[in-house]
């Protein structure tokens, strides 16, 4: 099914891999009154867990021009060394490496292992979503809106840039030559389930075809404002999937 969806949405599937013994994790989403979300995980263990390395296809790797991850298959093995194989084959062919560390402490052992896992690959990312939970969390509570905190504990000597996103106020910025922030989009929060990943799909749309976003910051900025968008009509309508935007339908919001 979710195969599916990708082929209508005309996403490549042909990297796709089956685990005949395995069933594909199930996350039950709850909303609460404000549309903020708690997750709740079933995966024991899920076909995600158990990818190996020798199932990489490396050819459709060095495609790309972003390899984009999370953290979550960095938990268990064999996802783990899959996961860090594939980094290898996209840094090695000229990728540019997207993380978004997308923090789900209900899957880690303990807080301490969700943030030693988390950083262990911190240095290696060229761009980096985070939100201010993130910060705090990976900081050890120390305030998410300090730019000192930002960038003397999180920005490192390899990234081009740094996101932190802040929900309905938008976000920030940081790059090695400047930082600001692109004001959010006003809508009424129906859920905000899928918000991040539409922002970070617009971000990476935007850098796939214009990769002088790093060093052009009018350019950047009218990539985040899209990439806002993108987050802002996601949180309209229920569901992650069905909510996400067409290109379409962002430029027609934006143009209003």
């Amino acid at each position: 099914m979710l195969v599916d969806i990708l082929k209508k949405n005309n996403v490549e599937t042909s990297g796709m891999k089956f685990d005949p013994n395995a069933r594909t994790a199930l996350a039950f989403v709850t909303l609460r009154a404000d549309g903020e979300r708690e997750f709740l995980f079933f995966r024991n263990p899920s076909a995600d867990m158990l990818l190996q390395e020798s199932e990489l296809d490396e050819n459709l790797i060095k495609k790309a021009k972003i390899f984009h991850y999370g953290s979550i298959s960095l938990i268990d093995e064999p996802c783990k060394s899959a996961h860090l194989a594939a980094m290898r084959f996209a840094k090695e062919s000229g990728c540019i490496l997207s993380y978004d560390p997308n923090l789900r402490l209900a899957l880690w052992p303990s807080a301490e292992a969700a943030r030693d896992g988390i950083m262990s690959i911190w240095d290696q990312a060229d761009i980096i979503k985070i939100s201010e939970e993130e910060i705090t969390f990976l900081t050890g509570g120390d305030d998410p809106y300090d730019d000192n905190v930002v960038l003397n504990k999180l920005f490192h000597p390899n990234l081009k840039l740094l996101i932190v996103t802040e929900g309905s106020e938008g976000c920030r910025y940081y790059t090695k030559e400047f930082k600001g922030r692109v004001a959010g989009v006003e809508v009424k929060p129906v859920d905000t389930t899928g918000a991040g990943d539409a922002f970070v799909s617009g971000i990476i749309y935007s850098l796939a075809s214009d990769q002088s976003l790093f060093q052009n910051e009018e350019h950047l900025r009218k990539a985040l404002y899209f990439a806002n968008v993108c987050g802002a009509i996601t949180v309209t309508e229920r569901g992650a999937i069905p909510a996400l935007p067409t290109k379409e339908a962002v430029l027609q919001f934006a143009a209003t």
